[in-house]
């Protein structure tokens, strides 16, 4: 499946012909990738290069070869007005150890000039009660969620957040969506790499799959699930139905078949308007479907038959 890149005039990361060696191993060979505005999931398997080539658009890491440019600027070269520009939000946290969590998100809120509310932030993350607690001291979830709040609280244009949800319980998880969400509705690109699934399919407006240190396939979640297999529906009745006529009344290059007696499955563009041939068929022939179903493609069954690895492969 050919990467299908995001509209370049609206563009907030453009990469071409990234290359990045780490002594003998390549990490990143010749990777192209466009994110528009909204949200872009990156995903791939462990050693994939994705980690590599979004600390690359973040300005930590040099390429070997290729252009990177992020909001126009290089992440290298032109740092210092980027930097201001942008909020990060690495799995380490980036915060050093001795400090309370309040006075870092302070700190964080007092570099830039139009900064979130600082005190709705910490409640909203559910940080309130360990404000004036060390980090260090901080559990693992209340750390991710410090490292969130210190990437957004300056109002970014563009936020990069690396595995976001990592360990954290179901209701923090629904408030980073819920804030990630908002922060799309304010103007607020993210680039957002996740081993979850259905957090690239809730959250994202396009997903880039990279695997061998080249982007496989983009497009948004919709257009790469209906670029896999054809879409299926079943469903279950008395058997030995005549099929043959239930293929007439069926749209061209559509497959119907009686797979065991009383199973039945119709293959091809499965739409609305298939949907109700099938139903129709079944009330003009007497049949009422015990069982009825639409199988479609998922993000993981793409993101598997493009790489043929489990996401934390």
């Amino acid at each position: 499946m050919p990467a299908s890149p995001a509209d370049t005039s609206a563009a907030v990361v453009q990469i071409h012909g990234l290359r990045k060696r780490y002594g003998s191993k390549t990490a990143v060979d010749d990777l192209h990738l466009t994110a528009g505005a909204g949200i872009t999931a990156v995903l791939g398997p462990n050693g994939a290069g994705k980690t590599t080539t979004v600390e690359t658009c973040e300005g930590y890491r040099e390429p070997d070869a290729g252009t990177v440019r992020v909001l126009g600027l290089d992440p290298i070269a032109d740092a210092a007005r980027l930097r201001p520009r942008i909020g990060v939000m690495l799995q380490s946290g980036g915060v050093y150890s001795g400090a309370r969590a309040d006075e870092m998100l302070h700190h964080m809120a007092k570099l830039h000039a139009h900064p979130l509310d600082v005190q709705a932030l910490i409640e909203r993350l559910g940080l309130g009660g360990c404000g004036r607690t060390t980090y260090r001291r901080l559990s693992g979830g209340q750390q991710q969620r410090l490292a969130l709040a210190m990437a957004v609280v300056g109002r970014p244009e563009l936020v990069f957040l690396d595995e976001p949800t990592a360990g954290l319980d179901p209701q923090a998880r629904r408030a980073t969506w819920d804030l990630v969400r908002e922060l799309r509705a304010d103007g607020v690109s993210t680039i957002l790499t996740t081993h979850y699934m259905d957090e690239a399919e809730q959250l994202a407006d396009d997903v880039a799959i990279i695997d061998e240190g080249r982007v496989v396939a983009q497009g948004s979640p919709e257009e790469l699930c209906r670029g896999g297999a054809e879409n299926t529906l079943r469903f279950t009745g008395r058997p030995g139905l005549d099929v043959a006529s239930l293929l007439k009344a069926l749209p061209m290059n559509t497959a119907a078949a009686e797979l065991t007696p009383g199973a039945y499955r119709v293959t091809g563009t499965v739409d609305p308007q298939l949907l109700a041939t099938v139903t129709s068929w079944c009330a003009q022939h007497g049949v009422l479907p015990d069982r009825i179903s639409v199988e479609r493609h998922t993000l993981e069954d793409v993101f598997l038959e493009l790489t043929g690895k489990e996401l934390r492969g």
